[in-house]
């Protein structure tokens, strides 16, 4: 049985959790994440990152893989503000695009993206099937589907040591945004049945670590 879950605030929209954000050390996290999504098939093409935060995870993509162009969106403007600033820097303004998103009502046509991919939107939504809908409303039919996010421990003793093995280096701050995170996180049984609810088989949701979970699928056709 896990620890009740907590919300936290859905969109990260101050300066100050921007910054922090940014700054935390995610270099592993996101090599992986983009180790992952290679090894679940993603070849390139026209791909949608939601809840982006800083664009991490597109710059590592299109460093690595040179025939995709990225659909960057988060709903939280001092995000994007470093998202602009890290993109220009890492010389991929060409390759990755921003904008201000809903990510639990998108404005693009269905079918318009090869894959969608994100790293930690789901805690972040009260109601997730409603961003997971939408994620396989704008997958073109076969495209990649691609979630990644945090656990929520079985009790506060374990969320404790993941904060203190994990975030342990951070400021103060980085600690309570990451211990918030994993109160709003979903169980594994939890996102299984979200997953159901739309139409895809439960085991194609993984624990991939003791702090993540990962659905990768296809948009049947």
């Amino acid at each position: 049985m896990a620890i009740k879950r907590i919300l936290e605030p859905e969109v990260m929209d101050s300066v100050e959790d921007a910054r922090d954000y940014n700054a935390m050390d995610h270099a592993e996290v996101n090599r992986l994440f983009v180790d992952d999504l290679l090894a679940a098939g993603f070849a390139g093409g026209d791909v949608l990152d939601l809840g982006t935060g800083t664009a991490l995870i597109p710059i590592e993509l299109c460093r690595r893989v040179k025939n995709c162009r990225v659909m960057a969106v988060d709903a939280a403007v001092n995000m994007l503000d470093l998202a602009r600033f890290n993109i220009e820097a890492a010389g991929l303004i060409e390759s990755i695009e921003l904008q201000q998103v809903d990510a639990k009502n998108m404005g693009y046509a269905a079918g318009m993206f090869d894959a969608v991919m994100s790293n930690s939107i789901v805690h972040h939504i009260p109601d997730p099937v409603e961003c997971l809908r939408e994620a396989v409303r704008v997958t073109r039919p076969g495209g990649l589907l691609f979630f990644r996010d945090l656990l929520r421990p079985a009790g506060e003793q374990e969320l404790q040591q993941l904060v203190k093995t994990y975030a342990g280096k951070e400021n103060e701050h980085s600690q309570q945004l990451f211990a918030e995170s994993l109160h709003a996180a979903l169980t594994l049984q939890e996102i299984r049945e979200l997953i159901q609810s739309l139409g895809f088989a439960a085991d194609d949701v993984v624990q991939n670590s003791d702090r993540h979970w990962t659905w990768a699928a296809a948009r049947p056709q």
